[in-house]
């Protein structure tokens, strides 16, 4: 899960692949449940979209059976993540929407915030797309992430919306608020957020 946190892609890979095989041969049918998403999530962030869809799906199908739900909204999440990537935008959103009502039964809040900041990003990526709308979610996400003190969300909610109002010509308020976020970190310099945020920082100055 740390790497998925992380989007290390080939370590969510080769874990989940040891998840299913060491639960598989023990039986124990919730942690081949979860192995199978997270292989579900590492094939569709290498392009294989549609079998990294029905991983998952299969996967949070075996889970709930053993009756856990701890986890839904971050697997939702996931299966949005793979839906986006499919390109079906609209179930992807719809698919978020079920993550937060989940969230909000259950009380598992941690992945509010990059619900509400894919929701942002998706909104973006509509055939007729709603830049107020998605720089709500986008402030939303931020509020809450650093409510939660979650602050690789918080970095990824600050990105996204400085990348919004870079597009809009509003370089300096992107700057504003992601500059001293992204200096405020002394590790992690090789994540995939955090490349992500000196890039556009890059492009902003």
């Amino acid at each position: 899960m740390a790497a998925v946190f992380a989007r290390d892609v080939a370590t969510v890979c080769a874990y989940g692949n040891d998840c299913v095989a060491l639960a598989t041969e023990h039986g124990f049918a919730l942690w081949a449940a979860w192995g199978r998403i997270l292989q579900g999530w590492a094939d569709a962030q290498k392009g294989e979209a549609t079998t990294g869809i029905a991983r998952i799906r299969d996967g949070m199908a075996a889970a709930e059976a053993t009756g856990s739900r701890v986890f839904t909204p971050l697997f939702l999440t996931l299966l949005a993540e793979a839906l986006a990537l499919a390109g079906k935008i609209e179930e992807s959103l719809a698919t978020l929407d079920d993550a937060l009502a989940t969230a909000g039964v259950s009380g598992a809040r941690g992945w509010d915030a990059e619900i509400h900041r894919l929701c942002g990003e998706l909104t973006s990526r509509l055939p007729y797309p709603d830049p107020a709308k998605a720089e709500d979610s986008f402030r939303t996400a931020l509020a809450i992430a650093r409510e939660q003190g979650t602050r690789g969300y918080e970095l990824r909610a600050a990105t996204s919306l400085a990348r919004l109002w870079g597009e809009q010509g509003r370089r300096g308020e992107a700057r504003d608020l992601l500059a001293p976020l992204y200096g405020s970190f002394t590790e992690g310099f090789d994540t995939a957020d955090l490349k992500d945020a000196k890039a556009l920082l890059d492009k902003l100055t």
